[in-house]
C-alpha cells in the first residue's frame, strides 16, 4: 500500500469531489428529525410556518434541518477520504438560504490548497452546496488529513 505522502502527493489541487444528490422529502425530513431529536416546527409544521413571523424572511414552507445539509457535505468528504487515507478534521459553513421541501440539493467541494507539516499532510477544501437550479445554498471550507492509518481502523 501507498504511504501517506505518496497518497498526498498524488491529490492535485483543483480536484472537484460531486457528492450524491438528495431530494428533500417529508421522510427524509422525519428521518432525520428521528435521529436528531429535532422536532421543531421549522421543520414539520407548515400551517405554523404561515402563521410564524420571522421578520423579513420567508422560508416559504417547512424547511430541512440546516445540520443535514452539513452532515451530506461531510459524507461527500469521507466518501472521497477514506479510501485514500484521509480524515475530516473540520468542516465549517454558512447556510445562505433554506433547503425547502422538493429541492434536490447537491453537495461538493474542491481541493484549494495543500499543506505538508512535520507530523502530517492536510488538504483544504471550499465546499458548497447547490441546488437543482444551480443556487446556493451553503459554502464554507474543509480540512482533511492524509494519515497511513485513519484513526479507528485495524492495525496493518
Amino acid at each position: 500500500m501507498e504511504s501517506a505522502q505518496q497518497r498526498f502527493d498524488a491529490i492535485e489541487i483543483g480536484t472537484v469531489i460531486t457528492g450524491r444528490p438528495f431530494t428533500v422529502t417529508t421522510e427524509t425530513i422525519q428521518a432525520f428529525g428521528d435521529a436528531s431529536l429535532d422536532y421543531n416546527p421549522l421543520h414539520f409544521d407548515p400551517d405554523w410556518m404561515e402563521k410564524a413571523s420571522f421578520g423579513k424572511t420567508s422560508f416559504g414552507g417547512v424547511i430541512m434541518h440546516g445540520m443535514q445539509n452539513f452532515a451530506l457535505l461531510t459524507r461527500t468528504l469521507t466518501d472521497w477520504l477514506v479510501p485514500r487515507g484521509g480524515y475530516q478534521r473540520r468542516l465549517e459553513a454558512r447556510w445562505l438560504k433554506p433547503t425547502r421541501l422538493g429541492y434536490t440539493i447537491t453537495p461538493s467541494a474542491r481541493v484549494s490548497a495543500k499543506h505538508r507539516t512535520e507530523g502530517g499532510w492536510w488538504l483544504q477544501f471550499d465546499v458548497e452546496m447547490r441546488d437543482q437550479d444551480g443556487g446556493l445554498i451553503a459554502s464554507g471550507d474543509a480540512l482533511a488529513e492524509i494519515l497511513d492509518r485513519v484513526p479507528g481502523s485495524s492495525a496493518s
